[in-house]
């Protein structure tokens, strides 16, 4: 069962309307059987059947962030405000995340497939045309992926090695590459290989990585102190250990097991020893 509410504009609440819900409504999908995964971003929407069936809706203005087809959907901003089965995706998902103006799929075997705006590289297919049509990351098939996660403009993707790629838009250093740049493909951070990294995640221009042996490290966007870390500039190149709360008596020694990031702030949880 899925409920939405809140902004409903260009369709992202999935209930056939434009206009924001106060309270949560449950959304009616043609699916069949339950909604295992879901995922979403500034407009639009995934989710996932146990089955591996993927549904879009929201925003779509012509870049094919829904996987639905070329120039975008019949609603205002060329939206899709029902879900709609992705029937271009050629294969079942276990897992999806919304980037800014383009989506990602994992499959249970650790493939990655994605769809959308490009002209940041998001797509890590080597050029920057946007494309509805759902391809693989070529450059990914000798990895298994155990996790993806997608920020405004960027993606990182975690292998089952402990190894963390990235690519897309690089401009505040959210790539952890030591540069601004962008990256065409998708290249391993080198600054973690010393780690074995166990979870991932994207904030709109930051990116954030949890070890094995608890640590947190975290890159990119530090203008509002999201990264947690006194002193930094507003772009951190290379990922950073956080040693946050280690005065804090009431805590105690801990491990970092997750982390979440938001546009300009971040949560973790951890766990005591």
């Amino acid at each position: 069962m899925e409920v939405g509410r809140g902004y409903g504009g260009f369709g992202a609440l999935g209930h056939s309307v434009y206009h924001r819900e106060l309270l949560p409504r449950l959304v009616h999908g043609s699916w069949s059987g339950k909604i295992s995964h879901l995922a979403t971003s500034g407009a639009h929407t995934a989710a996932i059947t146990e089955s591996g069936e993927l549904y879009t809706w929201g925003r779509d203005e012509g870049e094919g962030r829904l996987g639905l087809g070329s120039g975008g959907g019949p609603g205002e901003g060329g939206s899709f405000s029902i879900p709609s089965k992705v029937n271009a995706l050629p294969v079942p998902v276990a897992a999806a995340k919304c980037g800014g103006f383009f989506t990602m799929a994992l499959t249970s075997d650790g493939q990655v497939w994605n769809w959308g705006a490009n002209s940041n590289y998001e797509l890590g297919r080597g050029d920057n045309k946007s494309d509805w049509r759902p391809q693989l990351i070529r450059s990914l098939q000798d990895a298994r992926i155990i996790q993806v996660a997608c920020g405004g403009y960027h993606s990182l993707a975690l292998t089952d090695k402990g190894e963390v790629f990235s690519w897309g838009h690089g401009g505040q250093g959210q790539l952890g590459h030591g540069s601004r740049q962008n990256e065409k493909v998708p290249l391993v951070i080198e600054a973690l290989a010393h780690k074995r990294i166990t979870y991932i995640a994207c904030g709109g221009s930051s990116s954030a990585a949890v070890a094995d042996d608890g640590k947190l490290f975290m890159w990119g966007n530090s203008r509002d102190c999201q990264l947690g870390v006194p002193g930094l500039p507003d772009s951190q190149l290379l990922p950073v250990e956080v040693q946050f709360l280690t005065e804090d008596e009431e805590l105690g020694p801990h491990n970092v097991i997750s982390v979440a990031l938001g546009a300009s702030h971040t949560m973790c949880l951890v766990s005591r020893q």
